[in-house]
C-alpha cells in the first residue's frame, strides 16, 4: 500500500516546535568509563595480509564459474554479548514526528532487482554507486547493473572474487558483505568475511580501475587476534585509510570486544602486497560494555571535500538507559582514531566524547522470540528489528561543507503503543569537537499503524538528506522499501517532505528465523554529488526465503553541485577527480 493521505498537517506542526528544543550540545569529557575519564581501545600491533594476488577480470571469473557454487550462510546469528542484564527504564521517544510531511517528494528515477534468495536469511543488503555503474551484495550473492538497472554481470557468488586466490576466502562464502566506492580514487572495494576458522579474514578485494568488471587487487587480512571471529564488519572511505570496524568473537565463544582497524589506503591503491593494518581492540573489561554496546560505525566520506588534514577517522556508537549494557543515559559515543603510519605505535582509539540525545527506546516488544517483533499482513510470523542491538545502522556518512563537518546516522526505536520508528541524528563539527545538531524518530506509525525501521540515511551536496527504510503492518502494508526527506532549510529534527515507495512489497516472510537483514544502504551518486540510491529488501509473494533486494534513486530538484557544471561528470568521465591518497 503506497504511503499516500496520512498527513496531518496540526500534527506535523506541533511535532516542529516540540522536536526544536533537541539540538543537544556535547558534554565534553562524559563518558561511562568506570574511571570517567576517556576510555581507549588497546593497541594491537600491524597486522598485514597473509595472502595477496592480482585476480584476472571478475568478468571473466563470473563467466568459468556459474551458480551455484558451495556457499554458507551467516556463521554467527548475530549473537549475544553474554553480558546483557536487566532491562533499565523505557523511556517514552522524545523527539517524535507522528505525522507524515506535506512537501512533495520526487519519486524514483529508477527502481530494479538486485541478487536473488538462494535459500537463506538474512540478506544483508548492501551496494554502492559509480560514475556508470550500481555494485550490489548479499549474503551470499552480487550482481553489477547499469545505473538503469540492467544486469551487465551476475549473479555470482560472493567467493568468485577470489576464485584462484588460494586459502578459506576462496572456499569460504560467508556473507556480511561490504561495498564501496572510493570516488576521491575512482575504485571499489568489495569485502566478505571468512567462517571456517580456526583463523579468521577479513577478505577485500579493491579494483585496479573504476571498471567493478575487472581486475582485483586481493587480500586476506586476519583479525587483530587471528582466532576472534570479526563478526558485523563494517568500512568507511578515508583520506589516508579504509576504517574497518567489527563485532569479535574469541574462538571458545565469547564475546571479545570491538575491533577497530585502519587500513593503508594509499599502499592499497598501489597494489602493495602487504599494507600495513593497524589494529585495536576496545574489550568490554577495558573500556566498559556501555560503551561499545553491540558495535560501532566507521565514518565513511561523501562528496570529494576530504576532512581537515589530520583528522582522526571517527567511530560512533549508542547508548540507551533502558538497554541491557547498564547505560546511565541515552547517548551516541564519539571515538576517535588517530591513526600514524609512520609511527604506528602512536596511533590511539579512544572514546573522546558522550553526546545526550534525546530520549528514546530501543527494546521492541517482540514475542514468542527475540527476534519476533514487526507485523506482518495474513501471517502470525513477525521479523526482526534489530532496535535491541546497541548500535547506530549503516552508514555513519560524513561530509566536510567548509564552514562545518556533519556526519548522519540512524537506529531502530520503539515509539508509543509498540509502534517501530526511526530515530536519525546530524552531528555536525565547527571546529570545536561534534555535537548534536538536529535529531528526530520518523514514526507516523502512530497515528496509521505502520512500522517503520532499518533505514539509512546520507546527505547530498546541499545538505537535502534521504531517509530509506522497511515499512509493514498487520492489516495491508506487506515488508516495503520505501523513502522520505528534508531539505536543508526544512525545520531542524523533521523530515517534512512527504513518503514515497522504491516498492511496494507483495508478500511475508514465513521464515522461522525471522531474520530481516542486519543492514541497508543509502548511498549517493558521485556524478552529481545530489541522486540518492538506496538499496534495502522486500518480498515479491508470500514466502519462507524468497527475499529480493530492491535498488531505487531519487534526487531533490534543489540540489546544487559542482558536478552539475563541466568537467564532464555529467557523462561519467572522472578525469577531472582528485585521484591520489590525500
Amino acid at each position: 500500500m503506497r504511503p499516500t493521505d496520512r498527513r496531518n498537517l496540526v500534527i506535523a506542526a506541533l511535532a516542529i516546535c516540540l522536536l526544536m528544543p533537541f539540538a543537544v550540545q556535547a558534554r565534553p569529557g562524559d563518558s561511562d568509563g568506570a574511571d570517567g575519564g576517556r576510555p581507549s581501545a588497546t593497541y594491537m600491533g600491524v597486522q598485514h595480509a597473509v595472502r595477496f594476488d592480482v585476480s584476472p577480470p571478475l568478468r571473466d571469473i563470473a563467466r568459468l564459474l556459474p551458480l551455484p557454487l558451495q556457499f554458507e550462510a551467516e556463521i554467527a546469528d548475530e549473537g549475544d554479548t553474554g553480558l546483557e542484564g536487566p532491562y533499565g527504564p523505557q523511556d517514552a521517544d522524545a523527539a517524535v514526528q507522528g505525522a507524515v510531511g506535506e512537501g512533495t517528494l520526487p519519486p524514483p528515477d529508477v527502481s530494479f532487482d538486485g541478487p536473488i534468495s538462494v535459500g537463506f536469511t538474512p540478506p544483508d543488503s548492501v551496494g554502492d554507486v559509480g560514475p556508470n555503474h550500481y555494485v550490489a551484495m548479499s549474503n551470499v550473492t552480487s550482481t553489477i547493473h547499469n545505473k538503469t538497472g540492467t544486469i551487465v554481470m551476475g549473479p555470482f557468488n560472493n567467493n568468485s572474487l577470489w576464485s584462484g586466490f588460494g586459502g578459506d576466502c576462496e572456499t569460504n562464502n560467508s556473507g556480511d558483505p561490504v561495498v564501496l566506492y572510493d570516488q576521491l580514487a575512482d575504485r571499489w572495494l568489495l569485502s566478505q568475511f571468512t567462517s571456517s576458522g580456526p583463523t579468521f579474514f577479513n577478505c577485500v578485494a579493491l579494483s585496479t580501475t573504476g571498471d567493478p568488471t575487472g581486475t582485483y587487487f586481493r587480500w586476506a587480512f586476519p583479525t587483530d587476534t587471528p582466532t576472534n571471529f570479526p563478526d558485523y564488519p563494517k568500512y568507511g572511505v578515508w583520506p589516508e585509510a579504509y576504517l574497518l570496524a567489527t563485532r569479535e568473537f574469541s574462538a571458545a565463544g565469547p564475546f571479545a570486544g570491538v575491533g577497530a582497524y585502519a587500513l593503508n589506503r594509499v599502499e592499497m591503491l598501489a597494489g602493495n602486497p602487504s599494507p600495513q593494518v593497524i589494529a585495536f581492540l576496545a574489550t568490554p573489561a577495558g573500556v566498559g560494555i556501555a560503551n561499545i554496546g553491540d558495535g560501532l560505525l566507521p565514518s565513511d566520506l561523501d562528496g570529494t571535500n576530504p576532512p581537515p588534514g589530520g583528522s582522526p577517522g571517527v567511530f560512533v556508537g549508542s547508548m540507551d538507559n533502558g538497554g541491557p549494557y547498564g547505560a546511565s543515559q541515552d547517548a551516541l559515543t564519539i571515538w576517535e582514531f588517530d591513526f600514524d603510519f609512520s609511527n604506528p605505535p602512536a596511533s590511539s582509539f579512544t572514546l573522546v566524547d558522550t553526546l545526550p540525545v534525546a530520549a528514546f527506546d530501543s527494546i521492541f516488544p517482540c514475542s514468542p522470540g527475540s527476534r519476533d517483533c514487526i507485523p506482518q499482513p495474513g501471517t502470525t510470523v513477525k521479523v526482526d528489528h534489530q532496535g535491541y542491538r546497541q548500535r547506530v545502522i549503516h552508514r555513519l556518512a560524513y561530509r566536510n561543507f567548509g564552514d562545518h563537518q556533519s556526519m548522519v546516522t540512524n537506529q531502530s526505536v520503539e515509539v508509543p503503543t509498540a509502534i517501530s520508528g526511526v530515530r536519525w541524528y546530524e552531528l555536525r563539527n565547527t571546529g570545536g569537537g561534534w555535537s548534536v545538531h538536529q535529531q528526530g524518530t520518523y514514526a507516523p506509525g502512530t497515528g496509521d499503524g505502520i512500522d517503520r525501521w532499518f533505514g539509512s540515511i546520507a546527505m547530498d551536496a546541499s545538505g537535502n538528506m534521504g531517509l530509506g527504510f522497511s515499512a509493514s503492518d498487520d492489516t495491508a502494508t506487506f515488508p516495503s522499501v520505501w523513502y522520505t526527506g528534508r531539505l536543508a532549510g526544512d525545520p531542524l529534527g523533521t523530515l517534512p517532505q512527504g513518503e514515497d515507495s522504491i516498492i511496494d512489497g507483495g508478500g511475508s516472510q514465513l521464515s522461522s528465523g525471522h531474520r530481516w537483514g542486519d543492514y541497508s544502504s543509502m548511498n549517493i551518486d558521485p556524478v552529481d554529488d545530489c541522486t540518492f540510491w538506496f538499496v534495502s529488501e522486500y518480498y515479491p509473494v508470500t514466502a519462507s526465503s524468497s527475499w529480493r533486494m530492491r535498488i531505487g534513486s531519487f534526487r531533490f530538484p534543489s540540489c546544487m553541485s559542482d558536478f552539475l557544471f563541466g568537467d564532464g561528470f555529467e557523462t561519467g568521465d572522472t578525469s577531472a577527480w582528485d585521484q591520489t591518497a590525500n
